[in-house]
Order: structure tokens, then C-alpha cells, then sequence
């Protein structure tokens, strides 16, 4: 049973006027040009933008270089090839691109070469790590750049499509892997924009492929019949009859086998990485909670968690005590909720209640006010002199009972009374003057020994 299917419904459906389709074809065919310098200038520009706003992490500079666009030309010509098995335009096409991504690449390279900035920047990183997502944005975006380019473009040319090429943005992928090539072959990047590139080509050339073999776009005679041109391309390919390349191709199913191949492998890449984006986002979504469950939001300083393929880390800075059963508990249940091994760092810091009586139990009482200011002045003299004599006094020889301090007018004389069977020689009190007089830096200081022993208790 077969199924027939008319163009001219979809035609009308989606406003095409079947007269333009020999235009669109021909603007198609030149936006495939390898060789117009036009079209070169357009590659450095937006080659030379896209990477030094990379460089400067600079969303607004990126965008600016996905305007110009001039790769979306060939990757829809290659499209337009395969469903009308023009041979001639696939090879064009073909080769504009090959040339043009080795080009973009090289120059990313030489400018992130000279540059003082190797560190890979936000806007870089964020290119490294496509997923199946970015290829159904492809896809949508190749759909919508080819109905664009059939109803007019509206902007005179296939580069005229500000959305889309916003959307695919094709460039900043091949800058991305520009920049690994420069700053000293960083695979990472390397790979990752690679494969985000090539999902961004397979994808629109399969939905350029799918739209214009269903509005069934036919070849211009001038192409087919092998009307010559002035290209470099029209001359090396001169020996051969453009009617025998045009039966070059393969039948319609392989050339649509062709691109269904290339999704599907550049899928399965990309399907895993969607799949660890998830359990990432599960992960952390799930040790968000388990923190809330030990401690209040409002104690919760920061929190930080990283995931890799088998380790969950989260880090914890918390005014709360939580307790060690507590965190055992929560890490368990988190090691049987995702499959991963949990480690849980952390780190309590002082409240404001903690501050405040930490900083009331290391204030020191205020002294008691003194009575008048000649009776502090007082006590605090007769304190530091009694407490320099009891250091000096020599305990084995004799023991202190107590100190008298006197004023005179021009010294101190301290009296220190001690009961010993012998009276201490003069020697002593001489000593223990220069002692205290070191000890309290003044020399205004004597010391008078009194043994307050009885007479007749003492050695003759």
C-alpha cells in the first residue's frame, strides 16, 4: 500500500509560492560558494567576535558574532543537496564547510594563542557540555531557518536569519574548539564543542533535508544540465558532465539514511549527558533537602554541593549544632535515595547570641569605685609593695608577719615586723631595698627589718 502525498498542499499550508522556489534554490546555491570573499570576510569577522567575547565571558559579544552567521549558508545547502540529489551543490557545500570550520578553528586558535587569557571563561564552559536537549534545539532551529528560507528569507539571503542563528549558534562552538586548541589542547573542550558543533550541522541539515524533500525542491537546469560557471570548483570538476554527477548520489533512502545515522550516533553521546545532567539535578535537589532536615533555613549560612559519577559532597556552614547521629542518619538516607557515596562537611559558626555572650564572659568586671581618689592611690601602693617584699623575703630565715608602709617626705620607708630566734643583719634590709626599688623603679625606697620575737625566746 502506498501512500501518496502532494507538495502543493503543504505548499499552501505554509504560504509558498511554488514560482520562487527556483530563487530560493539559486540563493541557496550561492550562499554554498567556497569561493566568495564576501562570504570569507563574514567567517573572520564572526570567527574573530565570537572568540573575544569567549575570552571576555561576554554574552552580548557572542550574540553579536551568531548574527553574522555565514555558516548556516552551506549546512542548508547541504540539506537542499541531499533532497534533491544534486551532487554538484553537496560537493560545493560540502567542501565551503570543511573549509570553513578548519578555518574558524585555526583562527580561534592563533587568537587565543597570542592572547594573555588561557582560563576558560563561563560563556566557554557553558559550550562543552551539550546534552539531547541542544539536539532538539538544533532540529527545531533547522526547521524553522529552512521554512524561512523558503517563504523569502525577508532579508535578501539564507545569512539573514537573526533568530535562528541566535538559536543554533553555530560559530561559538567552533571558537570553543579554537580555544582548546590554543590555550594548549585542552580535550575537554576540545570534545565537548566538537560534539555540540557537529550535533548543531547534523541536526539542521537533516531538517533542512526533511522540509525540502516534503515541498520537493528540484534541481535549476543551469545545475543540472551542467551550465559552466566561473568557480574554482566548476573547473576542477570540469572533466566530468554535470549530468553524470547528478546521477552520482545515491537513491533518495540512502541520502536520507545518511543524516538518520549521523542523529542517531551524535544521540547517544548526548543522551548520557542529559541523563547525568538529571541525576545531578536529582542529587542536589535531594541533598537540599536532606540539609533543610537538620538544621532551619534561617541557620543555614551556606550551602554547597558537588556532584560527580559516584560521590555526592556537600558542605555546611551552620550556626545549628547538629549532632553526629543526626548527619550519620542524613547521609544514609541520601547514599539510599540516589545510589551515590555521601560526605558531608561541616562547619559551625557563632550566632549572634553566641557572639554576645562570648564577648559578655571576656569583659572583665568593672572595679569597685574607690572611696576618694587618696585612698585608691592608697591601696594600690601598698598592694604593689607588699606583693615585690613576700616575693623577695627569705621564708627559710625568717617568717613575715605583716608590712607597714610610711610616707616621708622624701621616701618610702617599709617596715617589714618577722619573728626569728636571730635578728636578720643589716645586710638584708639592704638587699631587699635595691630588690623593691628594681621591682617598683624608684629609688625613693628603704626597708627596716623589726623581729617581734620576745627577748628571752631568743639565741644568745
Amino acid at each position: 500500500m502506498t501512500v501518496s502525498f502532494s507538495p502543493r498542499v503543504l505548499e499552501r499550508l505554509l504560504r509558498i509560492d511554488p514560482v520562487t522556489k527556483p530563487v530560493v534554490y539559486s540563493q541557496v546555491f550561492e550562499s554554498a560558494n567556497p569561493f566568495s570573499v564576501t562570504y570569507w570576510l563574514e567567517v573572520i569577522f564572526s570567527c574573530s567576535i565570537a572568540t573575544l567575547g569567549l575570552i571576555l565571558n561576554s554574552p552580548a559579544v557572542v550574540i553579536g558574532a551568531m548574527l553574522i552567521s555565514p555558516l548556516m549558508g552551506p549546512i542548508i545547502g547541504a540539506g537542499l543537496a541531499l533532497a534533491a540529489g544534486d551532487v554538484y551543490l553537496f560537493v560545493r557545500a560540502s567542501l565551503n564547510l570543511f573549509l570553513s570550520s578548519l578555518a574558524s578553528i585555526l583562527l580561534a586558535a592563533v587568537i587565543v594563542f597570542i592572547s594573555p587569557f588561557h582560563s576558560a571563561t563561563n560563556e566557554i564552559l557553558a559550550r562543552t557540555q551539550p546534552n539531547l536537549l541542544d539536539l532538539g534545539v538544533a532540529v527545531f532551529s533547522g526547521l524553522a531557518g529552512t521554512l524561512i528560507v523558503l517563504r523569502g528569507a525577508s532579508g535578501g539571503g539564507v545569512t539573514a536569519l537573526p533568530g535562528v542563528a541566535i538559536a543554533v549558534a553555530l560559530m561559538p562552538p567552533l571558537c570553543t574548539v579554537g580555544f582548546g586548541v590554543g590555550a594548549g589542547w585542552q580535550g575537554n573542550i576540545i570534545r565537548g564543542a566538537g560534539l555540540l558543533y557537529l550535533t548543531n550541522l547534523v541536526a539542521i541539515v537533516s531538517a533542512a533535508l526533511l522540509v525540502f524533500w516534503l515541498i520537493r525542491m528540484e534541481p535549476l537546469p543551469f545545475v543540472s544540465e551542467g551550465t559552466p560557471t566561473r568557480d574554482l570548483l566548476d573547473r576542477a570538476l570540469a572533466h566530468a558532465h554535470r549530468s553524470k554527477l547528478m546521477r552520482a548520489l545515491p537513491g533518495l533512502r540512502l541520502r536520507v539514511a545518511l543524516p538518520l545515522i549521523a542523529l542517531t550516533v551524535v544521540a547517544v553521546p548526548l543522551s548520557r549527558a542529559l541523563i547525568q545532567v538529571r541525576d545531578e539535578a536529582t542529587a542536589r535537589t535531594l541533598a537540599r533537602a536532606a540539609v533543610r532536615s537538620l538544621a532551619p533555613p534561617d541557620e543555614i549560612v551556606s550551602q554547597q554541593t558537588d556532584v560527580t559519577r559516584d560521590l555526592i559532597r556537600v558542605r555546611i556552614v551552620t550556626t545549628a549544632n547538629i549532632d553526629a547521629a543526626r548527619l550519620s542518619q542524613a547521609r544514609r538516607d541520601l547514599e539510599a535515595r540516589t545510589g551515590k557515596t555521601v560526605s558531608f562537611l561541616l562547619r559551625r559558626v557563632a550566632a549572634e547570641d553566641d557572639i554576645a555572650l562570648l564577648r559578655q564572659s571576656l569583659t572583665p568586671p568593672p572595679p569597685p569605685p574607690p572611696k576618694d581618689e587618696l585612698a585608691a592611690m592608697r591601696q594600690e601602693t601598698f598592694a604593689r609593695i607588699d606583693e615585690a617584699l613576700r616575693a623577695a623575703w627569705p621564708e627559710q630565715s625568717a617568717k613575715l608577719n605583716g608590712v607597714l608602709v610610711a610616707l616621708r617626705p622624701d621616701t618610702y620607708e617599709v617596715r617589714a615586723q618577722y619573728e626569728a630566734d636571730r635578728n636578720l643583719d643589716d645586710a638584708l634590709a639592704e638587699a631587699l631595698s635595691l630588690s623593691l626599688r628594681r621591682e617598683l623603679g624608684t629609688e625613693a625606697l628603704s626597708v627596716v627589718l623589726e623581729n617581734q620575737t620576745p627577748l628571752r625566746t631568743r639565741r644568745r
